[in-house]
């Protein structure tokens, strides 16, 4: 889970520092550098690409690719770790949508750990100077989708391979990404292209080995670890990108992983 969220740190300041190019350009070569990774699985394994739940496997797709594309909209306006912390309300628009669509039931006591993350987002909003409000609607936006990401899974459920999932993913993203980019291309310079490919390397990787720890049969005690992503984007943006954080901004945030990780551990 630590490799993970190093991954995945560096995913986020590869997009910060690349967020001059578009948004449709990012989602692209995000996708293309994972696809390589998918692709060569199913045909190594020999598992059919197409799946079994086509419509449902497009729609988790398109839900995924809005979801990446507005947030690397959002780190234009904000700083990276704001970005990623916010994100990460993902979870409690999951839960609230599931009740709507899988007929979930809610109990009390999660409603009050999202009050509580909710909170922690009025306090990031309410205390640092740095949070632009169209930056913030973008990021929430994002965390929308991302939670219906999260029931299109739980829908497609084990009637498709877990690559399958993600194989369509990218492929989806390549074409939005690249209809988009024509319309925005900005030809990258020297080590600009490594950088953009880098970006699909670290985000499969940082998804292989968050799959692993979550099959590694100790969950609970590995879960909380998962949002020290945003500790690492924090610290490492104060020094890369001179990110500077209030206090109660960085109460906010906690108050944020907290509530997120109690729900967690709750359910289970």
């Amino acid at each position: 889970m630590l490799i993970s969220a190093v991954c995945f740190t560096v995913m986020n300041l590869l997009i910060k520092y690349l967020s001059h190019f578009g948004g449709g350009q990012l989602v692209l070569f995000r996708a293309f550098g994972s696809l390589l990774f998918t692709m060569s699985f199913l045909l190594w394994h020999k598992i059919p690409m197409l799946g079994n739940q086509k419509k449902l496997l497009l729609y988790r797709g398109l839900a995924g690719v809005t979801s990446m594309g507005l947030f690397f909209a959002s780190v234009q306006y904000l700083p990276i770790g704001s970005a990623v912390s916010l994100r990460y309300l993902s979870p409690v628009f999951a839960t609230i949508l599931a009740v709507f669509f899988l007929r979930e039931r809610v109990k009390l006591i999660q409603w009050f750990f999202f009050l509580m993350a909710f909170v922690g987002v009025l306090l990031i909003k309410g205390f640092d100077p740095n949070i632009n409000s169209f930056g913030l609607l973008l990021v929430l936006s994002s965390a929308i989708f991302s939670g219906m990401v999260y029931v299109l899974i739980n829908k497609i459920g084990a009637k498709d391979h877990p690559v399958v999932i993600v194989n369509y993913f990218m492929w989806v993203s390549v074409v939005v990404g690249g209809f988009l980019s024509v319309f925005d291309w900005i030809t990258p310079v020297g080590v600009e292209w490594l950088y953009l490919f880098s970006l699909g390397v670290f985000g499969y990787f940082g998804q292989l080995f968050m799959t692993k720890a979550f099959q590694s049969q100790v969950t609970n005690k590995i879960v909380s670890l998962k949002y020290i992503e945003v500790v690492f984007t924090m610290i490492a943006g104060s020094f890369w990108f001179a990110d500077v954080y209030p206090f109660l901004s960085i109460i906010g945030v906690l108050l944020v992983i907290i509530g997120l990780v109690l729900n967690v551990f709750y359910k289970r």
